[in-house]
């Protein structure tokens, strides 16, 4: 059953999804449900063309920084200092490389400009983060996310030069500033980091463990 959303501020159990992981729908990307959605494993997740989606996918792709894996040839790339990292320096330039750089397999963005907006609200409200990778100046990769407690949860990614959203992937994880990453959607990148499917039961009670 898809449960339909209003003005209340609430959410169904996430544990009555659909195969899928679709809970909910409408409702609307304030930052009080936004913060409550994330805080019960839940995420919009939808195009210009559909109403707001919310999800909570019956497993979880998740990556635990002390078991990230960085490749030899990564190290070498880590090594040469071609890239320069820095957080939160230009949230809005890096969710709209997200939302506008192509990616193999993919047509079109779930990035709306309603979505934009809503995130970068939760940036200035301190909830959202961005990591921005610089090449000569330049941004050329990075990613953003929300922050629920100490858990991690990554919204989309970038890369405009080789290796550049794995350089922001390992800062991340070597920063300290986290006990979990939610990637949510499975990729190989991903994967061959070290991330992989748990429970939405095990996710949860990391959630609590560390929200």
């Amino acid at each position: 059953m898809i449960f339909r959303l209003d003005e209340r501020l609430i959410f169904p159990d996430p544990e009555l999804a659909e195969p899928d992981g679709l809970l909910a729908i409408e409702g609307d990307l304030s930052t009080e449900r936004l913060l409550l959605a994330y805080q019960n494993g839940i995420f919009p997740w939808y195009s210009d063309d559909s109403p707001i989606l919310w999800y909570s996918p019956h497993e979880r792709f998740v990556l635990f920084p002390d078991e990230l894996k960085i490749s030899k040839s990564m190290r070498q790339v880590l090594r040469t200092g071609k890239f320069t990292i820095t957080q939160n320096q230009c949230f809005t330039d890096v969710i709209e490389a997200c939302s506008i750089v192509e990616r193999i397999g993919q047509d079109g963005t779930w990035i709306t400009d309603e979505m934009k907006t809503a995130y970068e609200q939760l940036h200035k409200n301190g909830y959202a983060h961005s990591v921005e990778v610089w090449g000569n100046g330049k941004l050329v990769g990075g990613f953003y996310g929300v922050q629920v407690g100490s858990v991690f949860c990554g919204e989309s990614m970038f890369s405009k030069e080789s290796n550049a959203s794995k350089t922001a992937l390992v800062w991340l994880c070597q920063s300290g500033l986290y006990d979990l990453i939610d990637c949510q959607v499975h990729t190989e990148h991903l994967e061959s980091m070290g991330a992989y499917m748990i429970s939405r039961e095990e996710y949860m009670m990391l959630l609590r463990d560390n929200g």
